[in-house]
């Protein structure tokens, strides 16, 4: 694949995207509903969902697209493939938290080597690049030109003084018991797939999650913390994470920057 072109494309989609959630975030209402699993929808998922997969059928026909919104893309597997998560945080957004943000992600044979991350009512804009490495982009956002860019580095970590990330809307005991494990310098939280991206700019340097996820729910985060230098990494024998698995569902997993000395789960 040309990921000039892929890099390009991903952008593109998501700034907008993002401008069709945020017509529907600033409306005075919008429509709440219950998914099957009980989890939300609203209409900006819809909208959003159904502008990404246009937009990635025409430019790269062929290639399975699995999205959150559209089960049937489930059933199906490949060795490359992209996911989608049109808006990560539907519970930030229906509270009007603002931590929501537009996933898309390119795996192959396992490993998300491509993604983008937009939290549209944040202004924050992440993505890997031609090379595969991450930048946050400021400016306009123009979806048909690039803006000025920072390259993104994991931080350096000390393991007596650890910054930690953990969920907004998920937290429970036993990740605070893990967490409870580290010598913790401070905490803070995040919705959706800005905990990765927390990482990737070095604002964190750990962010464990015990809890149930799908893989269009960390996809575009891990390839953008992949791209700056970090890791993301099973919870009960800390392999790598891995992509296109059955039913595309996660195991619990652990993000971070090299050098955090990982603390053995619980058995």
């Amino acid at each position: 694949m040309d990921m000039e072109r892929v890099t390009r494309v991903f952008r593109a989609l998501a700034l907008a995207a993002g401008d069709k959630i945020m017509q529907i975030y600033q409306a005075d209402d919008f429509d709440v509903r219950a998914k099957s699993d009980d989890s939300p929808v609203t209409a900006a998922d819809e909208a959003a969902d159904a502008l990404i997969a246009e937009g990635l059928a025409e430019a790269f026909p062929g290639i399975l697209v699995v999205t959150e919104e559209q089960a049937g893309t489930h059933l199906h597997k490949a060795d490359r493939f992209i996911i989608v998560d049109p808006l990560d945080g539907t519970k930030e957004f229906v509270q009007r938290r603002g931590d929501f943000t537009v996933n898309i992600a390119l795996v192959e044979n396992g490993v998300p080597v491509r993604g983008v991350v937009y939290a549209p009512a944040k202004g924050r804009l992440f993505y890997t690049n031609t090379h595969g490495k991450s930048v946050e982009e400021t400016g306009p956002m123009d979806p048909g030109t690039f803006g000025p860019q920072t390259a993104l580095n994991v931080a350096a970590p000390d393991n007596s003084n650890l910054m930690v990330v953990a969920s907004k809307s998920h937290r429970d005991q036993a990740t605070d018991d893990y967490i409870a494990k580290y010598q913790v310098k401070d905490m803070t939280s995040a919705g959706s797939s800005l905990k990765f991206c927390l990482v990737a700019t070095g604002e964190a340097d750990l962010y464990p999650r015990l809890g149930r996820t799908m893989e269009w729910d960390t996809a575009a985060g891990d390839a953008v913390l992949r791209g700056a230098g970090g890791q993301v990494v099973r919870y009960d024998n800390h392999a790598p994470l891995t992509y296109g698995k059955d039913g595309y569902a996660n195991p619990f997993f652990i993000a971070y920057a090299p050098g955090v000395t990982l603390m053995q789960p619980d058995t």
